[in-house]
């Protein structure tokens, strides 16, 4: 048989263990997702800000410079070169790892500020057809929420479906940090959504932070919704394979890196990764070493890429939760000819430290009010480990 054609079969496997489980939507979405163009370039702006000497010095490459050089770069600059530099490049700097906390949040503000205004002049284009007015009109709604009095946006990158992350709490004096890696359709348009706002990456970052000033009120906590990589769409073919995730873990870990060189938490910041999102931290996790360990949260998880926890490295101490409606429990934990995603993390053999999520219904209710797993996921965060409760045998 032809490879393809193995490839084409396995794929429909996947995505129809999970039709059978989620039923007509996700078959709808199955059928006309395709794959994603990723983005693994350094924001736009970039090449002309590597071009620019007028500083009479070279400025730091947004594709090579570690953070703590950026942060050392930008500690060196005046008041003046420093508005300069977000006036002209206001997505470069909204976007560089390293960079001041404030200053990015003012950049991206900048730079949200034109995407609205972009799209809002071809939302208005009657030389446009109606589908591409109404896509601008969409995309004009969704960067105008954005810009709401007190949103603090730590990244912002207008490019395809759009990248953001936003900041809840005061990252810039935490004591515990923790991000929120999503899964698939995470994107600008799906980011914060008010009607159900679990399913979103900003509703889940919400409600984590609420819980851990429930448990924790004289803790400084603040919540990163990382939505910084080109998620797959629907249960299409990125949705079982890590060409998605190979190209969002440096991303992830530049992410790091930058929250290394600009807070200073107790505790390294800990990941909590949904369904997808747990193969870009599974495939992150290796590097992460050389340090205090780090909390690695999955929830909702298809598979982390490997068969065991030892296989991340020593830098990680991984939890794991499923509750037994998720859908997601009914697709082959596997890995056949890069397709599937490895070993169940909740499985016995697998060595995740096994996390209740009781009360938690379907794939997007880990945080719901009153669930185990909301209260666990909080406790973690904290390093409340001692209050952390795990399944019955009964699960």
């Amino acid at each position: 048989m032809q490879p393809r054609r193995v490839k084409r079969i396995l794929i429909g496997a996947f995505a129809g263990c999970a039709v059978l489980a989620d039923a007509g939507a996700a078959a709808a979405q199955a059928a006309a997702s395709n794959e994603q163009v990723a983005i693994s370039t350094p924001p736009a702006g970039a090449t002309a800000w590597v071009a620019d000497h007028s500083f009479g010095a070279a400025l730091p490459d947004p594709a090579t410079a570690g953070a703590g050089a950026v942060a050392a770069f930008f500690a060196s600059l005046d008041h003046s070169r420093t508005e300069r530099l977000l006036a002209d490049y206001p997505l470069v700097v909204g976007n560089l790892d390293g960079a001041p906390l404030a200053l990015r949040y003012r950049a991206n503000r900048i730079a949200i500020t034109a995407e609205r205004d972009r799209a809002r002049a071809r939302a208005a284009d009657r030389t446009l057809d109606a589908t591409t007015r109404a896509v601008a009109t969409a995309r004009a709604n969704d960067t105008d929420h954005l810009l709401a009095d007190g949103r603090q946006i730590l990244a912002f990158d207008p490019r395809g479906r759009g990248l953001v992350s936003e900041v809840f709490g005061d990252l810039a004096t935490a004591q515990r940090v923790a991000v929120l890696v999503p899964g698939s359709d995470a994107d600008l348009g799906h980011f914060d959504q008010a009607a159900d706002p679990l399913r979103s990456p900003a509703g889940m970052a919400r409600a984590l932070l609420a819980e851990e000033h429930a448990q924790a009120p004289g803790t400084r906590t603040a919540v990163i919704a990382w939505t910084g990589y080109v998620t797959p769409s629907g249960l299409g073919p990125d949705a079982v394979t890590s060409r998605l995730a190979a190209i969002a873990a440096p991303r992830l870990q530049r992410l790091l890196a930058g929250l290394s060189a600009t807070t200073h938490p107790d505790a390294p910041p800990t990941l909590l990764c949904h369904s997808y999102g747990s193969v870009v931290c599974g495939t992150a996790a290796p590097a992460l070493k050389g340090g205090p360990t780090t909390d690695l949260v999955v929830f909702g998880s298809p598979g982390m890429g490997v068969d065991t926890a030892a296989e991340l490295g020593s830098g990680v101490q991984v939890w794991a939760s499923r509750n037994p409606t998720d859908w997601i429990g009914n697709v082959p934990y596997l890995e056949v000819g890069g397709l599937g995603h490895g070993s169940d993390p909740t499985a016995p053999g697998f060595g995740a430290m096994d996390v209740s999520s009781a009360g938690a219904n379907g794939h997007t209710g880990y945080l719901a009010d009153g669930t185990a797993s909301r209260h666990n996921f909080a406790a973690i965060a904290l390093g409340h480990y001692g209050d952390v409760t795990h399944p019955t045998p009964e699960r």
